[in-house]
């Protein structure tokens, strides 16, 4: 056990307790946490800053608005409800097209072909208002958002859903990326915990690398048989800008923040993360210590986003 606790240190692999002893508890305020932890504050601070995130149509913060579910979405076809203190994942429900029958009742049909009628609705919101997702477990808010349109990248090696990516920013520097890819298995969400798969993304250029599903590497797509080693990600330099920024917007010194390349819109803030994963040291194959210890020596001097996004390029 020792020896192989060596290697891992070796290596340069970070773990659960230095993570949160050395780089959580150390550099994120505390005071903080409610402006990524809160999906909806995130996406106020985010438009208060023109930093670019899916549209949010509404917010359900009490019982008694449920039923005006349907009237809130009554222009929308396709839609996705969140809570907005949610995590890994859990709870989000992604709607691909809402029909309407001869009386107006609607049905709404799910990424994956599940339909569900409004009652199914109404008791999955009712669930997130419970707190039934909620970090803490107090009671929560759901948020119907914008759903949005994959990027012609995606149409080939993903399988339904909306792929995103995650890059850890310490300091403001971007040191690892991962590409998350929804599968059957995660029900057509990016959530590794659901049966996403991650792969590795180089930060020079944005290029793919390794393929992680349930933290074994794999060759390919399980769901669409893509080999996705060597493929580059569109609008790379964008994405690493936008994650960089971040630093600033949430005023955290590590997180993850999660962005989705929509087909329209380009890269988009989905979220952000005072506790990223670790998952993705296996995506890439390295350990993410060096790059955090390389970010310590550098970061005494004040930089802009893009002297920022291009140090870590070229030394990352």
């Amino acid at each position: 056990m020792i020896s192989f606790l060596r290697k891992f240190k070796e290596a340069g692999i970070l773990g659960i307790n230095r993570r949160i002893g050395e780089f959580i508890l150390p550099y994120n305020p505390r005071e903080n946490y409610p402006l990524v932890d809160d999906k909806w504050l995130t996406a106020e601070l985010a438009a208060s800053n023109a930093i670019p995130m899916p549209e949010h149509y509404a917010m359900v913060n009490e019982f008694g608005r449920v039923k005006d579910v349907p009237l809130l979405l009554k222009d929308r076809s396709s839609f996705v409800v969140k809570p907005a203190n949610g995590g890994m994942g859990n709870g989000i429900l992604v709607i691909d097209k809402t029909t309407w029958d001869e009386n107006g009742i609607p049905t709404y049909h799910r990424v994956g072909g599940r339909e569900m009628i409004y009652k199914e609705l109404v008791h999955h919101i009712s669930g997130i208002l419970s707190g039934l997702y909620s970090l803490d477990g107090n009671s929560d808010r759901a948020i119907l958002q914008e759903r949005l349109t994959a990027h012609s990248f995606f149409k080939e090696i993903s399988y339904q859903g909306i792929a995103d990516i995650r890059v850890i920013v310490f300091c403001g520097y971007p040191v690892m990326a991962m590409l998350r890819l929804p599968t059957k298995e995660s029900g057509g969400r990016a959530n590794l915990h659901q049966g996403a798969i991650g792969v590795g993304v180089d930060l020079k250029d944005g290029v793919l690398s390794f393929v992680v599903h349930k933290n074994k590497i794999i060759p390919e797509h399980p769901d669409t048989g893509q080999r996705l080693e060597g493929r580059i990600l569109p609008s790379w330099k964008e994405i690493l800008h936008l994650a960089a920024s971040c630093y600033e917007l949430s005023g955290l010194n590590y997180l993850g923040v999660d962005i989705v390349l929509d087909e329209r819109r380009g890269p988009l803030l989905l979220e952000m993360n005072a506790r990223p994963g670790l998952g993705i040291q296996i995506a890439n194959k390295k350990g993410l210590m060096s790059a955090l210890r390389w970010v310590e020596e550098t970061s005494g001097v004040k930089r802009s986003i893009e002297e920022r996004v291009e140090m870590s390029r070229r030394h990352l």
